[in-house]
């Protein structure tokens, strides 16, 4: 599913690239057409006619291709926003105790070696990882861990 914006942005980078193909070539003709003559009065006419039109294509397809990218990505955005507007359960609007509940529930508290957080045991981020080790009370005690946002886990105090 590609939206109309989506579809009328790719003539836009393609222009960008014509006029970048075309200010180049033009610009090595003017080089070359420069580089055979010895007066300065006879290589004028070069960079009147090849050389400054060239360079102004290749500043054009430049800007082109700015605006067209950035149109691209806006029209991808959209896009996303409209495929997450349209796959919203229609209950989500409800607000309360269920809404407000944490992601898990679980007592027992889980840390990984080297991490900075420490998690409920049914935490999405460390649930199903082997390498997931009880929390120190140590670690706790000496606030080298911090509490994590997702689960929001409560200090055990024994």
């Amino acid at each position: 599913m590609r939206t109309a914006r989506l579809r009328t942005v790719h003539p836009v980078l393609w222009a960008g690239w014509a006029a970048l193909a075309a200010g180049a070539v033009l610009c090595v003709l003017g080089w070359y057409g420069v580089s055979g003559e010895l007066y300065a009065e006879r290589q004028l006419p070069y960079l009147a006619s090849c050389t400054v039109p060239g360079a102004a294509l290749i500043v054009a397809g430049a800007v082109l291709l700015t605006h067209g990218r950035s149109a691209l990505a806006a029209a991808r955005v959209e896009e996303l926003y409209g495929l997450l507007v349209a796959a919203e359960p229609a209950g989500s609007e409800e607000s309360g105790p269920a809404a407000d509940a944490p992601l898990a529930v679980s007592g027992d508290l889980l840390m990984v070696p080297g991490g900075t957080l420490w998690h409920r045991a049914d935490c999405p981020l460390v649930a199903g990882k082997p390498e997931s080790i009880p929390v120190d009370a140590k670690l706790l005690a000496g606030g080298g861990l911090g509490p994590c946002p997702i689960c929001e886990p409560v200090e055990e105090t024994d």
